[in-house]
């Protein structure tokens, strides 16, 4: 059997990946369903909601991609910064100074609220109770074990102060606005650069 060129496959690959998002962008301008979602939403298994208005399911699937985004960085980072901490101590390094208590104090109070409400633990870990900007915070006060990992800590403060920003309206179910998706894209990008 002959062997395909690998450039051959990739181009395939990726004009697949430029139809869909040729289709996408016409669902979304024009408001209309083609059909292309819903195979998507089934691929999914999530359920079909068609009693949303088309508009907002069309924003929700778009904002799909900056969700994913964040919650790859988030938890990256975090878990980053969990296994940089674990190795610079012996026993639990939540529960020493190396963690502000204005940090412990505010973790506490979410997890006690999500407790209150009945709601399911998010997670056993508390730093996945963190925002970036206590995170940034961590890597500050503890600079002494995180320099190696960066290039300069200005640059870590400033990229995660401009991410905790830019998560606000994907936390709370808002369309980015064209400059914030390039922006988004930056900031990632700027992540990726910081780290040595």
């Amino acid at each position: 059997m002959p062997k395909r060129p690998d450039g051959i496959i990739r181009s395939f690959g990726m004009s697949g990946a430029q139809i869909a998002a040729d289709i996408e962008q016409v669902e979304t301008r024009y408001q209309i369903e083609l059909g292309f979602r819903n195979g998507l939403r089934e691929a999914r298994q999530l359920e079909n909601y068609d009693q949303f208005e088309s508009a907002i399911r069309s924003q929700a699937s778009e904002m799909s991609e900056y969700y994913e985004i964040f919650f790859c960085l988030e938890n990256s980072i975090r878990t980053m910064i969990s296994r940089t901490l674990q190795d610079a101590e012996e026993g639990d390094w939540w529960d020493t100074d190396r963690v502000d208590p204005a940090i412990k104090k505010e973790v506490q109070d979410r997890i006690n609220k999500e407790s209150e409400a009945a709601m399911t633990a998010r997670s056993e870990n508390k730093i996945d109770y963190t925002t970036f900007g206590e995170l940034a915070v961590l890597i500050n006060k503890n600079w002494d074990i995180f320099e190696p990992l960066f290039t300069t800590r200005s640059a870590v403060q400033r990229v995660l102060f401009q991410l905790n920003h830019l998560r606000n309206p994907i936390a709370h179910c808002c369309p980015l606005a064209e400059d914030e998706k390039d922006r988004l894209r930056l900031t990632v990008k700027d992540w990726f650069r910081i780290i040595a």
